[in-house]
């Protein structure tokens, strides 16, 4: 993606950083403030999912999520704002959660709930930082084909059952989430803040 990105002539850095680790996430945008002169717009797009039940799962597992999918979003956003608000520029936060903010499925006890809790933060970033003309919002993607999904998409005995919840009857594809991330960190969606908008063929609707 990085040389796809080149490619097109577009300015782009790869900086390689841990979102859960506040001196990885210091040096990042560091990095990034350097390379551009500066930012105006946060997608917050890390994570990780892994799938274990309840009665089998690790005080390990259960802090290596939570630590990526929402202290990883906090955390780069309070970095992101100190250097807006610090610089008195304006600009925009998409933090991306998933459709299990709204639908439970076995085996996520520990991924849920931070995607519920992104749903949160998102509220409060929004509230806390429109004072200084910061806009947050989020985008729940539903099943979409990803490296992370293959195992779905790869699973006859799964993959009927699952598209069958969802009213579009189908996966959805990366480019049908990415207008939407464009649309709320363009001023397009200038009146918008603190929403949350799902992405996901209907699925969190049934």
């Amino acid at each position: 993606m990085f040389r796809e990105v080149k490619g097109l002539g577009v300015p782009a850095a790869l900086i390689k950083a841990d979102v859960s680790r506040r001196d990885q996430v210091e040096a990042m945008f560091q990095q990034a403030w350097e390379e551009f002169g500066g930012l105006d717009c946060l997608v917050n797009n890390a994570g990780i999912e892994t799938i274990v039940p309840l009665t089998e799962l690790t005080d390990e597992q259960w802090e290596r999520v939570n630590d990526v999918n929402l202290r990883g979003p906090w955390l780069c956003s309070q970095v992101f704002a100190r250097r807006l608000i610090g610089e008195g520029r304006t600009g925009t936060i998409v933090n991306l959660g998933s459709v299990q903010a709204g639908v439970a499925l076995p085996g996520r006890t520990h991924y849920a709930p931070t995607k519920r809790g992104v749903e949160a933060l998102t509220c409060n970033l929004a509230c806390e930082l429109a004072p200084n003309g910061i806009r947050v919002n989020c985008v729940h993607p539903g099943l979409i084909e990803t490296d992370m999904t293959q195992w779905v998409m790869a699973n006859p005995e799964l993959l009927p059952g699952l598209l069958k919840t969802i009213p579009m009857a189908r996966a959805g594809q990366p480019a049908e989430v990415a207008p939407a991330v464009v649309f709320l960190a363009s001023e397009a969606s200038s009146y918008i803040t603190g929403q949350h908008l799902y992405v996901d063929g209907g699925m969190v609707v049934v």
